[in-house]
């Protein structure tokens, strides 16, 4: 593997674990992400020279080089908390979920602080996955930066009572993790496993801090339930296969039951408004259980989403209903409800969602003008 190559494999595996530590040892954001980035040049200066190290001994060079400036800050923290240890680097990636996600913080600028430091993200991924401009997603990541640093705000997965109001932008952050894991919005993998699973784990890690909450268990089986089908996503030259052509024989049954178990402990708590991870999951449920593409329940998909929009009613909703609805009714039905949405004109599944039904319409000319 070539110097540059190895050195990209190991900052999309091993950035998060090591930019969390350092960032309860250092304290700030800049200073650790600093670190990370002088370990990176000069592995891509010394790589080529001396040769690329074996898999492990490449990932302790990066870490170790990542961590000697922040031995100036708390060499003592770095010998206790070692990143070698699996638990504390559990703990340091909550913590950073939770310091990224604090009330003081608006709820859009703590997912968006979120994605950029714990899924490594650039500027311009955060703002793809938030659908806002770039410019306006940079100055937003600066801003919450300097407000975390002029709040003093605590490096901590927060107390029991603090929970509550830190589960709405934790929950989101772990949700769209997980989506730049199984839909990468750029580079040419179809799945970024380690970024998916890494998704899942912190949900299973909220579920252990918050287990009757319906938030938490919605989220875990909205994850499950789609994670399931990551065996039959691509065919053996890694092309991408649609849900409708999927081997269910390969889906993972086991999780696709977990996630329906947890469905249901869900809904029990909340029988009268269910929580919308909840509604979402129980879409992705439709599909799992599903003997075949044909045999999918449309009308509870679609009823489904009328209980999604009563409460979170945001243009990408309405946008996965027409999905649904042109399963259902037609592909027309379906892109007359494409085209009257508004507010998607940089989202990549907009023109997708668009083109696909111009060409199941045999409109081809229109879908290919794009």
């Amino acid at each position: 593997m070539a110097a540059g190559d190895a050195v990209a494999l190991l900052v999309r595996e091993e950035r998060t674990r090591v930019l969390a530590t350092l960032i309860r040892v250092t304290g700030s954001v800049d200073l650790a992400e600093d670190a990370v980035q002088d370990a990176v040049e000069r592995a891509l200066i010394t790589w080529p020279r001396d040769g690329v190290p074996a898999e492990r001994r490449a990932i302790d060079v990066i870490r170790r080089k990542a961590r000697r400036p922040a031995k100036e800050w708390d060499a003592v923290a770095l010998h206790d908390s070692s990143p070698e240890s699996p638990g504390v680097v559990r703990d340091d990636l909550l913590r950073l979920v939770f310091t990224c996600c604090h009330p003081c913080l608006s709820l859009e600028t703590q997912v968006a602080l979120a994605l950029r430091t714990l899924a490594g993200l650039s500027t311009a991924e955060v703002a793809r996955a938030l659908v806002v401009p770039e410019a306006t997603m940079a100055k937003r990541l600066t801003r919450a930066k300097q407000e975390i640093a002029r709040a003093g705000i605590p490096y901590r997965v927060p107390g029991a009572e603090e929970l509550p109001g830190r589960l709405a932008g934790v929950a989101a952050t772990v949700y769209l993790v997980f989506n730049e894991g199984y839909a990468p919005g750029e580079g040419a993998d179809l799945v970024r496993g380690a970024l998916a699973d890494e998704a899942v784990r912190l949900a299973r890690l909220l579920a252990g801090l918050m287990p009757d909450e319906p938030t938490v268990l919605g989220l875990l089986a909205l994850l499950l339930l789609q994670d399931a089908r990551r065996g039959a996503r691509t065919d053996a030259e890694g092309r991408p296969v649609l849900l409708a052509d999927q081997d269910r024989t390969r889906w993972d049954r086991a999780m696709i039951r977990e996630g329906v178990k947890l469905i249901g402990a869900a809904l029990r708590r909340t029988p009268d408004r269910p929580d919308p991870y909840v509604v979402q999951a129980a879409v992705a449920a439709c599909h799992a259980l599903a003997p075949s593409w044909a045999q999918t329940p449309r009308d509870a998909m679609v009823s489904w989403y009328d209980v999604l929009l009563t409460m979170h009613d945001t243009p990408v909703v309405r946008l996965n209903r027409a999905a649904a609805v042109s399963e259902r009714d037609g592909p027309g039905a379906g892109l007359a409800l494409v085209e009257a949405l508004d507010g998607l004109a940089v989202y990549l599944w907009w023109h997708a969602g668009r083109a696909e039904l111009l060409h199941r319409l045999v409109r081809a000319q229109e879908a290919r003008g794009l």
